[in-house]
Formats: C-alpha cells, sequence, structure tokens
C-alpha cells in the first residue's frame, strides 16, 4: 500500500497534486510520502513483535535526510556501509550510537572515525578488517563491538548483481572458515565479539533462502556459545522484496513468522536492516513527455528523466510501473518505448509498454521509484541531479535541491599549464 492516487482527475501524493510539483520545481523531481514511510516501517516493526529486536534502515536504499528523520522518529536505528553515510547520518541528527556499519571495504581511517563518532556496532566483513580494526581501537584506547559477518553460501534466488550470500560474492567470512575466525577475534586485542551478521541478497521473494540461511546461522551461534564466545546479537540484515510488477514478494508479517520459528529461544538481541522494503514503494519519479516521435516499427514516448536519473532499469533489466500523472479517461492503451534523452541505447525504461494515449507535455510518474532511485543518480550528459521532495499530508517539503551543472563546473579546474582559449580565438 502507498499513498499515491488520483484525486478529482489528477495523481496526488497524499494531499498534494504532482502537477502542482511540478509546476514548483519542475520536472524530473523524486517525491516520497512521509505516511507511506511510517506505514511501512510500522508493518515491518509490528512484524517482530514479541522478539527482543531492532530495526536499522539500510540508508543506501535511500539516504536523503528528511527520509532518515522520518524513520529515526519512528524509533528506527541506521545501517550505514561508508563514512560517508555516517556523516548524512549524524546531519540528520540521528547519533552514531543507534548506527550499524556493515561494508566489505573499510578503511582504517573509516573504522577510526566511527569508533570517535561512538558507533554502535560494526559488522566486519574480512580477516584483514579484523586486524584493522583491532589495531586501531588498540591505538584509540577503546574497545569496538562487532559482529562477524559470515557467508552461509545460499541461493537467494534474485537478481545476480544483488545476490550477496553464495560462496563467489565478495561479502562476508567464507563458512568454513567461521568458526576458527571467530575463535581468532576473540582472542584479538580492542575487539568485543558481539555478534554474528548475515545478508543474503535484495529483493527476495521467497522465505525459503531465509530460513536456510538462518538456521546455519542459529548453529552456529550454538556452537560458538559452547565455545565460550559470548554472542548476544544475531544480525539478519535485510532484503525482503516488493512488488514492482508480477511479484507476490512475502508480506512482512509472514516473515516475522519464519524469523521466530528459526530463531526463537535462542535468547539473542536480533537486528534488522531493511531498505527498499520501507522505502521503495514511499517514492515516484515524476517526469514530463518532451517528444513523442513516430517510428516504422515503434512508436516512441521521450521523457526529459534518463538513465542518469533512474538506473535502475538500465543495470537491472528492473520493471517500474509508469502511469500517467492526468487520470486516463478511457482503458484503450498502445504498446510504445518509453526512454530518456541520454545518449545511450540503454537509456530506456520500457519496451512495448502498453499505455493509455499519451502526449507531448504530458505528466509521467514512475512507480516504486522510493529505494536505489535518486542514491544512484549521476549527472552524465552534462544533467543536473534533480531535486527531491518530501510530502506529508497536504504540505511538501523541497529536502534536496536540483544541483545544476553550473555547480558541477565550478569544482573543476583547468591546469596552469594549458592557456585557456578566448571567445575571439575560438571563433577565429
Amino acid at each position: 500500500m502507498d499513498h499515491f492516487d488520483y484525486q478529482n482527475g489528477t495523481m496526488h501524493a497524499e494531499g498534494v497534486s504532482l502537477e502542482a510539483l511540478a509546476d514548483a520545481v519542475g520536472t524530473p523531481f523524486y517525491c516520497y510520502s512521509s505516511a507511506t514511510l511510517v506505514r511501512h516501517y510500522t508493518v515491518f516493526a509490528d512484524a517482530l513483535s514479541g522478539l527482543n529486536a531492532e530495526v536499522y534502515f539500510a540508508i543506501k536504499a535511500n539516504s536523503n535526510l528528511g527520509v532518515l528523520a522520518t524513520l529515526a522518529a519512528q524509533g528506527a536505528g541506521m545501517d550505514i556501509v561508508s563514512i560517508g553515510e555516517l556523516k548524512r547520518v549524524m546531519a540528520a541528527g540521528i547519533p552514531a550510537s543507534r548506527t550499524v556499519f556493515s561494508g566489505v571495504g573499510k578503511s582504517a581511517d573509516e573504522l577510526r572515525e566511527a569508533l570517535a563518532a561512538g558507533i554502535h556496532q560494526i559488522n566486519v566483513e574480512s580477516i584483514p578488517e579484523l586486524k584493522t580494526l583491532s589495531a586501531v581501537a588498540v591505538d584509540m584506547g577503546v574497545t569496538a563491538p562487532i559482529a562477524i559477518r559470515v557467508n552461509p553460501d545460499v541461493d537467494a534466488k534474485t537478481h545476480a548483481k544483488i545476490t550477496t550470500g553464495k560462496s563467489e560474492n565478495k561479502f562476508g567470512i567464507a563458512w568454513e572458515q567461521a568458526e576458527a575466525v571467530f575463535a581468532d577475534a576473540h582472542a584479538m586485542p580492542g575487539l568485543d565479539v558481539v555478534g554474528v551478521a548475515v545478508h543474503i541478497g535484495s529483493q527476495l521473494t521467497d522465505l525459503t533462502p531465509y530460513r536456510d540461511a538462518y538456521t546455519k546461522v542459529r548453529g552456529l551461534v550454538e556452537r560458538l556459545r559452547a565455545s565460550g564466545i559470548d554472542i548476544r546479537v544475531v544480525d539478519l540484515g535485510g532484503g525482503l522484496g516488493i512488488p514492482y510488477d508480477a511479484e507476490t514478494p512475502p508480506r512482512p508479517a509472514e516473515y516475522g513468522v519464519m524469523v521466530k520459528e528459526v530463531m526463537g529461544g535462542l535468547d539473542c538481541r536480533l537486528a534488522f536492516e531493511p531498505g527498499r522494503m520501507i522505502a521503495g514503494n514511499a517514492g515516484l519519479l515524476v517526469s514530463r513527455v518532451v517528444y513523442v516521435k513516430e517510428g516504422l516499427d515503434r512508436n516512441f514516448l521521450i521523457l526529459d528523466a534518463a538513465m542518469n536519473d533512474l538506473i535502475r532499469p538500465a543495470m537491472y533489466e528492473a520493471h517500474h510501473t509508469i502511469v500517467p500523472v492526468s487520470e486516463p479517461t478511457s482503458d484503450a492503451l498502445e504498446p510504445i518505448d518509453i526512454v530518456g534523452p541520454v545518449c545511450e541505447t540503454g537509456d530506456t525504461f520500457a519496451r512495448q509498454r502498453m499505455m493509455p494515449k499519451i502526449k507531448a507535455g504530458d505528466l509521467v510518474a514512475f512507480r516504486s521509484a522510493g529505494a536505489y532511485g535518486a542514491v544512484m543518480s549521476s549527472m552524465y550528459n552534462g544533467r543536473d541531479l534533480v531535486p527531491e521532495i518530501l510530502v506529508n499530508g497536504d504540505a511538501y517539503a523541497v529536502v534536496a535541491d536540483r544541483l545544476g551543472i553550473e555547480e558541477m563546473i565550478k569544482r573543476e579546474h583547468i591546469p596552469d599549464w594549458l592557456e585557456r582559449p578566448s571567445l575571439k580565438e575560438v571563433a577565429g
């Protein structure tokens, strides 16, 4: 469920007209619904009732400060994968003590900065990282609370680019090495081995891989405790899918039942890191049609949004439902390719998508664009980074300004050894 619907013939975000927003901020733009963010967080948290559970929003899905502050107000902690993301969290008014630091490539400087900020937990993913963190913590005179991420070699049965729990993936400690690595970490100075972490992928639509991975992790926890390592936390990651098209992912309540069946009675604090499930359907990308181009064997809807604004279709062959902002008055549909203006054939959002009649100047909205949309955007082809809007009832705020090419050019410099040609010379 989301809070985007037609009201008086025009799509609204809660009580705000998307047409009015387009007039106010220009297109393209991202629009997020506070009510949807809150609802999705609440549904997920409620599914874990009865467990000793903490929910950390995976901000790689959507790191807008307004979104983070909205979720923090509901009680969410934050899951980060870089020191830059930690700075975003803290800029949103959320302390590092409510933040888990994941990621495979944390540098010594990043680890030092996270410890100095008072990070709640560091999820370690390799033996070199363990050694680096131990040395940093000893040098700082602190003890680093860590979980060790294990790779359970479980196929999440999701897209190859977003599966993370198979043996060939770069994430976590190999399952066969896990117990030895935990024993080594337990003996290292400066480390407090509080937990086991696991994350097998994103956009999962079946509970079976979760059950398989979590069952293996439970057994590992029991063996580690028997060996004298006091495991108090199990970080179960995120990855629960959302319906972009015809998918039927498990509901959070079903996921919660499975977790209770597998992890019940383990007497651990459980941590969860949802991202897409919270933010995905809480956001739209709104774009205006520039041209309708008639081709020999197909027609093209050319938008002012492009792959630099929403990379998922080009990178993952991902589906996004695209709807007109003005409610169609006819049920008639026709096939059309929906594309952007970037100089790439890959700048294609949909091929032969059945759409109502749409003309140049009309607005369209990409549904389910609240996760991995704005965070993955770029200024490719000299295009703007588009604004982001957060709606709350009948109010809205611009929570990210449009960033234009002028600002980008300001950060670049011609070296002294190159003479800048004058306009007169260029013209001559």
